[in-house]
């Protein structure tokens, strides 16, 4: 019965939801997609399956029935009339409303790789929800720079010049590492702000973190090796590494970060770890220096390496960030990935992996069997954004547009009933729910509203004794924030009174 819930329904709209529900129902006999004959579910299951109360399909099937639409048939069900009335006959190609697409079967996988079958079923990354009319995400999405700030005259100025000046040299096959001028650039940046160390011959421009992870995991994993990931963790990471065949050993987070020795007793025989340690994903907290030297040590006792991903610790409003895990690192363990997608925008798809020296040169073989180089251009006017200064300038801008933000979002939410937890640091927040919401109906009814929001489930692979939001504050502004929480709670009152309804 998918064929009715292609959009969410709207609780709060001028129409009832049995009419909403009838409307559907209607149009989707009238089109065809229900022919003559078929069996409906029974009343109690599509409430189920639609997550409203059951009263709202009984009104709607009593509605139908009175028409002509559906018949029961005592002790077999409900099905779709054979012959509908006659007026309506007339207009059956002329169904009032949008017609419902029809689902495409679902695609065998059976002709697809293992490691596309094991990427499918990690959970994915993309937005729940499309773009808004305007182009922008919808409140509260995750790993949004501010795209209101972004500082179109100077990228489209740097733009035009690189385009003028490009030679001809430019246009062939470029270094598989990237564009030097940008990698010596990073490697600066860096150095001073996150006490990397590093020389530009480390670094390899990717297609963003991700492009990172996947070059990672093809060159340092066989299947069936064990890694341990963080839970809850980051699932584009996890789908990176499942594709690889990797067999993903979750390791809890408690408030020190990583457990270090829940990890040793899981897997001591781990190939690889991937951590977020300056502010861990999705509940973000910042990992002990005491966990991070007891990791850097197991990690040279037995050889593995650690995947650092410092995904957004540049956005840190208070104190200092704990020096990296690989500024720390002695033994030439940690693998460092950092990206511009948070402080630029996710469409310039550029990240960078710093490598430990002995790992370039296969790294590199490897790169050129992939898909060789970036397109020289954006690395180009990148390195030419951040050697003239407007990165650092953007940045600092950037730190206090989240800051402002982020006060914006946690002076609205406080009038509803979450359990907020919200470092200062990054572009997120973490709202646990009362005991007994269900988040699930809460997401689809958010959905609903424009809002996009993600469950702390949606990101582990053990059961969480409590269900949780992840927030995002960095692509609206103070008043769109304030509305959207507004929003968030009306959602929040009409979950409650179903559940005391069902109850």
């Amino acid at each position: 019965m998918n064929i009715f819930i292609e959009e969410p329904f709207d609780p709060v709209a001028d129409m009832p939801l049995y009419q909403q529900l009838y409307g559907r129902l209607q149009r989707a006999i009238l089109a065809g997609w229900l022919p003559g004959g078929y069996k409906l579910p029974s009343t109690r299951a599509l409430a189920d399956e639609l997550m409203v109360s059951r009263n709202t399909v009984l009104t709607a099937y009593e509605q139908l029935t009175a028409e002509g639409y559906i018949e029961s048939v005592e002790g077999s069900g409900t099905f779709v009339a054979d012959v509908l009335p006659a007026q309506l006959l007339t207009t059956a190609d002329k169904p009032v409303g949008p017609v419902p697409k029809p689902r495409q079967p679902p695609a065998d996988r059976s002709q697809l790789s293992q490691r596309a079958q094991a990427m499918l079923t990690s959970p994915q990354i993309s937005p729940l929800l499309p773009a808004s009319a305007n182009g922008r995400p919808r409140p509260f999405s995750l790993g949004m720079s501010a795209l209101d700030a972004f500082p179109y005259p100077i990228w489209s100025r740097l733009v035009a010049r690189q385009a003028r000046q490009l030679s001809i040299g430019a246009l062939t096959y470029q270094d598989a590492a990237g564009y030097r001028p940008l990698r010596e650039a990073i490697a600066a940046h860096v150095t001073v702000s996150r006490s990397v160390r590093c020389s530009p011959d480390q670094i390899v421009i990717v297609a963003g973190a991700q492009g990172g992870f996947d070059l990672v995991a093809r060159l340092l994993l066989n299947p069936g090796d064990p890694v341990w990931m963080e839970d809850p963790g980051y699932v584009g990471a996890r789908g990176a590494l499942l594709g690889a065949g990797a067999e993903i050993v979750p390791v809890p987070i408690d408030h020190e970060g990583l457990m270090v020795e829940i990890g040793i007793e899981r897997a001591p025989d781990a190939r690889l770890i991937y951590v977020t340690p300056s502010h861990q994903f999705p509940l973000g907290v910042t990992m002990s220096l005491a966990r991070r030297l007891a990791l850097l040590e197991w990690a040279k006792a037995t050889n593995a390496y650690i995947l650092e991903d410092d995904y957004d610790s540049e956005f840190r409003f208070a104190g200092r960030p704990l020096a990296t895990l690989q500024g720390l690192d002695r033994a030439d363990r940690v693998i460092y990935v950092g990206t511009f997608s948070k402080v630029l925008a996710p469409a310039l798809r550029i990240g960078y992996l710093i490598l430990p020296p002995l790992l370039v040169e296969p790294f590199l073989k490897v790169r050129r069997l992939v898909d060789f180089h970036l397109p020289v251009l954006e690395q180009a006017v990148l390195a030419d954004f951040m050697a003239e200064g407007y990165y650092t300038r953007h940045l600092r801008r950037m730190r206090t547009l989240f800051a402002e933000r982020r006060s914006a979002l946690l002076a609205a939410l406080a009038e509803l009933p979450l359990d907020l937890h919200a470092p200062e640091v990054g572009s997120h927040c973490v709202g646990w729910l009362p005991a007994g919401m269900d988040g699930l109906r809460l997401l689809h009814q958010a959905a609903a509203h424009d809002l996009n929001l993600w469950l702390l489930s949606s990101y582990s692979i053990e059961p969480m004794a409590r269900e949780g939001l992840v927030i995002g504050y960095g692509d609206h502004g103070t008043e769109e924030m304030q509305a959207a929480v507004r929003k968030l709670g009306e959602v929040m009152q009409l979950v409650c009174q179903y559940g005391s309804e069902r109850a």
